[in-house]
């Protein structure tokens, strides 16, 4: 179930009733967008990851984001733009700043990454699997690449609308990486 503002917000799920409580997992959306593209897409995660109950979902900007964040997270799930064939200035600048803090400190946890790309978004992906790889994270899904096409000043700036197929591959990342938290998988 999700609640709230999906634009930057913890996005709550209420707890079953029946006076039983476990402990909640947390996901952490951490994302960075310039032309919106991004943004959908992370909402589209956070949103399939909010049908879990037992999983609270937090949905970053990554100027926002930090490595408190990080270590508070059981699951992660980095989105970024591919600016000039890499992970955007922003995203870099997250993990820059919480990258030493985190080290050798959430070894083994699950992270997914997503990239909305104007030609392959290849580079953006090897940029963030290399920081997770030093976190010694586990990738349990691979890399989801939304590509806009976007080659000229005009539509590489342009606002982005994310089409629905692609947006339902985002909400289902989020649902399964949140369902791995759930039953323990991860």
């Amino acid at each position: 179930m999700v609640s709230g503002h999906l634009a930057e917000s913890q996005v709550s799920a209420a707890m079953p009733s029946g006076g039983v409580t476990t402990p909640r997992k947390t996901l952490l959306i951490v994302y960075h967008t310039m032309t919106g593209g991004t943004l959908q897409m992370a909402r589209a995660a956070a949103h399939g990851a909010g049908q879990e109950q037992s999983v609270e979902v937090r949905l970053l900007q990554a100027a926002r984001a930090g490595s408190d964040d990080v270590l508070d997270a059981d699951g992660l799930v980095f989105a970024t733009p591919e600016n000039l064939g890499a992970m955007s200035g922003l995203m870099k600048d997250f993990f820059d700043r919480s990258y030493y803090a985190a080290l050798e400190r959430i070894n083994g946890r699950p992270y997914a990454c997503m990239v909305c790309a104007g030609s392959d978004g290849s580079n953006a992906v090897r940029q963030i699997e290399r920081i997770a790889a030093g976190w010694r994270l586990r990738r349990v899904a691979d890399a989801l690449i939304v590509c806009t096409h976007a080659q000229t000043p005009q539509e590489i700036l342009r606002q982005k609308r994310i089409e629905p197929g692609e947006l339902e591959r985002c909400e289902n990342l989020g649902a399964a990486i949140a369902t791995g938290l759930s039953f323990g998988i991860y």
